[in-house]
């Protein structure tokens, strides 16, 4: 009781947080984003490289927030496109250090911060795109695609747990055993029930069948994006990417499905000019 109660006001903590964020003004928006990929960068590279390679970890993270700030920029205020290649300078300054790199009895883990500017930094600097519109700040539809991944989180955890430890066959056993075929129906179930219920309130206009559709390739995504989380905790034998959300784990637990389902609906949406 006590651990759910935990979980309940961390979790209620979060998504006020995760609201204000989106909501109020575009550089609240900002410092939410890069506090998070920030956070889940760290996380990453303390479980696949530990304590190895500092210099390299502090210039990836520095690569993601220049990429993360030069995308804000371009959106928000029109800054030129061409100074998105500045990205690059402290990604050549990190391949350049690593040859000066100490320890070089295990160089190849050095993969692992390329893989984290890649997993990570790219898709949350790419919500920039989602947030603004011809220079205006609107994260409706952001969070809109967040409540759909919190539908779909709730409804595959509600049913795979009552029904789906008892009933139907294992998802992906050999990287979680917990999901389960009737957690997967459940989770689509809840995210188009959560599209359907953001049109009724008028928070997310979309045709029916393009919400719907988006909905079902959004669940699916996530799915992926939490399964490709898992297998690496499972190589690196960790229960949990960190601690930072009591009850609840570390800030990459909590955002394995949206680093998938986030870029997945917004490709759908661009494909059909809706975004």
């Amino acid at each position: 009781m006590n651990n759910l109660l935990l979980r309940t006001l961390s979790g209620a903590g979060f998504v006020v947080v995760m609201l204000v964020g989106l909501l109020v003004d575009k550089f609240l928006f900002a410092a939410l984003v890069l506090f998070i990929m920030t956070v889940m960068m760290l996380e990453f590279y303390r479980m696949t490289i530990g304590e190895g390679y500092r210099t390299q970890q502090a210039l990836a993270i520095a690569a993601a927030v220049i990429m993360f700030v030069l995308v804000f920029l371009n959106r928000a205020f029109q800054f030129p496109g061409k100074f998105l290649s500045l990205t690059m300078v402290p990604v050549i300054i990190l391949m350049i250090s690593s040859l000066y790199a100490k320890d070089r009895k295990e160089f190849k883990r050095l993969s692992h911060i390329y893989t984290g500017l890649l997993y990570i930094a790219a898709p949350l600097s790419l919500v920039n795109l989602i947030a603004f519109k011809d220079g205006e700040f609107n994260a409706l539809m952001l969070l809109c695609f967040f409540v759909i991944i919190w539908c779909s989180d709730i409804g595959a955890f509600a049913v795979g747990s009552t029904l789906g430890q008892k009933y139907g066959k294992k998802l992906c056993p050999e990287i979680s055993p917990k999901k389960s075929w009737a957690g997967f129906w459940g989770g689509l179930a809840f995210a188009v029930l959560a599209v359907l219920l953001l049109r009724l309130t008028g928070l997310l206009v979309l045709p029916v069948v393009h919400g719907i559709i988006m909905a079902a390739l959004m669940h699916v995504s996530g799915v992926y994006g939490d399964l490709f989380e898992s297998q690496w905790k499972r190589a690196c034998e960790v229960k949990d990417s960190g601690r930072i959300i009591p009850g609840h784990g570390g800030m990459l637990d909590r955002f394995d499905s949206a680093i998938f389902a986030v870029p997945a609906g917004a490709i759908y949406l661009s494909l059909f000019n809706l975004l």
